[in-house]
């Protein structure tokens, strides 16, 4: 008996191990199916549900599992994974997966019963998943749990976990920005193939053949609007066309079509694709047998200026892919080539195109400034055609003394003083320099010594009766006295007095005492103070306008803030060039004295001529300027 209780026990002892075995195996192989799953994901969602499930094993306790992924940072996010498979009921979770979310950091919140109750030892636990500060969604798990450190590692299991949802991201984030880079960089080496040209016409050209060759395109076309339509400039591979042709015209207006609305078409469009109007497409792929057609409007300044069209064959159909590119290329080279074009046409047309854009902008519904500043324009060039001011001839003006006088030296001497010297006013007989006399006053004691000698050898020739002698003694007596005369005359002008009262022009002798001078040498020139007349240097092509008799105002350089009043005496017949121009001397006198007045003060003068517009004013040298060159220029 004993021995069939031993043998039952190893029969169910060995059933029981060979039970655990299969299991153990049966789990190991369900482990190595969500590894794989896991390792192999093509999606976002096979990733998140093989995610899960591995989460949910490894964490011991897990009774229900959800991932949350939407918008970045927008949402709304929805539930891509949920554990065990099929889970439906997710209100429980409800508060926090909202609070994971608002709070963006991990979280531990006890369960709650259906009344609101929290249960005993069930809990959740929530992890945002974050890449680069950015909120792509959460993982939410219930768990039941002990102890606050089974709670703390499960917590740490999962914060680790979620490392793999955010390298998904990443990972995701990272191939988006290659294609990108891929993509920008092909659409840039494109546009740099078609700007390194110097005319608009091998840029366009250079455009269409690259895209052709690159994109493996049977044709492609670009066109610009040109008064409302759309005209075709160049075609890949095709140095001439003829633009009457039916392919030609068929071109534009399928270009026509896209430019109107704005939008890429698409042709045969996808199903899912945007309702867009192609019968002009169609009509083209049907008359000339094109499979695919793709149709980019061109825009600059936020304007369609054009449109890029390529063909292919029909099993060869633009994919998402090359739209984009076209897309990227059409968005670069549009406002290009627009800005070529333009300035690769006639000034004619560049004038135009301004005065258009001007007259668009003057009478739109913004740009205010514009018709501000255009009307106050035209108010400003109104008053100048209607309004009239005083014509006034400039010219450069000197003052002159009307008398200069000059003090000269009267003999051959030496400066003894000078007390006077120039910009002194100096009164009438007033001493403007004393030359040295003792030379002149020994010559004169010399004369009326030689003079006795004579006097007493007359009265000795008298005595004696001799005639003859007594004639040449009465001779050389005369010619003493007038030697003695002459003395007496130099010696009376040894001191040169002051003419008149006035003022010192030149002539400074204070440095030069002792000096010797020459008769007949300037030592000062004096002019008036109250006597003045004012020179006028008029350019030859305003001396038609002046006139004897016509008042003007003078401002000096000395007092820029006082106006002298002049009247025109006389107007000099002759020319004379100076600084590479040629002026008439107009003379002119004070109308009232002015006592701060000095000669060879400078200013400027006007002579008033008469009121005319102010438009004529401020125009008539440089219209006189050009008659007078196509005058001299005609045959």
């Amino acid at each position: 008996m004993d021995e069939q209780v031993s043998a039952q026990h190893a029969g169910l002892k060995g059933k029981a191990e060979a039970l655990i075995a299969t299991l153990a195996q049966a789990e190991a192989t369900h482990d190595h199916v969500l590894w794989t799953a896991f390792a192999e994901a093509a999606t976002v969602e096979t990733f998140c549900r093989s995610w899960l499930a591995l989460q949910c094993r490894l964490i011991e306790g897990v009774q229900a599992g959800v991932v949350l992924l939407g918008p970045v940072d927008r949402g709304p996010f929805c539930p891509v994974a949920t554990w065990p498979e099929g889970l439906h009921n997710l209100q429980h979770l409800t508060n926090t997966i909202e609070r994971t979310l608002g709070d963006r950091r991990c979280c531990v919140l006890p369960s709650e019963s259906v009344d609101g109750k929290p249960l005993n030892r069930h809990y959740e636990i929530g992890c945002p998943v974050e890449v680069r500060g950015a909120l792509h969604g959460a993982a939410v798990l219930e768990i039941t749990s002990n102890s606050d450190v089974e709670r703390q590692g499960m917590m740490r299991q999962l914060h680790w976990g979620a490392a793999w949802l955010e390298l998904l991201f990443v990972r995701e984030a990272v191939a988006a920005e290659k294609v990108t880079r891929e993509r920008i960089q092909t659409a840039l080496d494109l546009v740099a193939m078609s700007v390194g040209h110097d005319r608009f016409y091998a840029s366009a050209l250079a455009l269409v053949n690259a895209l052709a060759t690159s994109l493996s395109c049977d044709r492609v076309s670009i066109g610009f609007v040109t008064r409302g339509r759309t005209r075709v400039v160049a075609v890949s591979h095709s140095a001439e066309f003829k633009e009457q042709t039916n392919v030609i015209r068929g071109l534009a207006e399928t270009m026509n079509e896209a430019v109107d609305q704005r939008e890429t078409i698409v042709y045969p469009p996808p199903a899912e694709g945007a309702a867009l109007v192609m019968y002009a497409h169609a009509a083209f792929a049907k008359e000339h047998g094109s499979g695919a057609l793709l149709c980019l409007p061109l825009e600059a300044s936020g304007q369609a200026v054009g449109a890029l069209l390529l063909e292919r064959p029909r099993e060869r159909s633009f994919d998402e892919t090359s739209v984009v590119l076209c897309r990227s290329v059409a968005a670069l080279i549009g406002p290009v080539l627009e800005i070529h074009r333009r300035e690769d046409r006639w000034i004619g047309g560049k004038i135009w195109d301004s005065l258009t854009r001007y007259v668009h902008d003057l009478f739109g519904p913004r740009h205010v400034a514009l018709k501000v500043t255009t009307a106050s324009l035209l108010g400003l060039l109104a008053f100048c055609v209607l309004a009239e001011g005083e014509y006034r001839v400039s010219a450069k003006t000197v003052l002159e003394p009307t008398v200069q006088r000059a003090a000269a030296a009267p003999f051959n001497g030496y400066i003894r003083e000078a007390p006077i010297r120039a910009g002194d006013v100096a009164r009438s007989g007033d001493v403007l320099c004393t030359l040295d006399d003792r030379e002149l006053r020994l010559e004169r004691l010399k004369s009326v010594s030689k003079l006795e000698e004579y006097r007493k050898e007359y009265h000795k020739a008298m005595a004696e009766r001799e005639a003859a002698k007594v004639e040449i003694v009465t001779a050389q007596m005369n010619q003493v006295q007038s030697e003695i005369a002459l003395l007496d005359e130099q010696l009376a002008h040894t001191r040169v007095l002051a003419p008149f009262d006035g003022i010192v022009v030149s002539g400074d002798l204070s440095q030069s005492l002792g000096s010797p001078v020459e008769k007949g040498k300037v030592l000062f020139e004096i002019a008036p103070l109250d006597s003045y007349r004012v020179v006028l240097e008029v350019d030859e092509r305003d001396i038609a306008d002046v006139q004897v008799g016509q008042h003007g105002q003078l401002l000096l350089s000395a007092f820029p803030s006082e106006s002298v009043r002049v009247t025109v005496a006389n107007v000099m017949p002759v020319s004379t060039a100076k600084e590479g121009r040629n002026f008439f001397r107009v003379e002119a006198t004070l109308d009232q004295a002015h006592g701060r007045l000095r000669p060879a003060m400078e200013g400027a003068g006007k002579v008033e001529v008469d009121r005319r517009l102010l438009v004529w004013i401020w125009t008539h040298q440089v219209v006189d300027w050009i008659r007078l060159a196509v005058w001299a220029w005609l045959p």
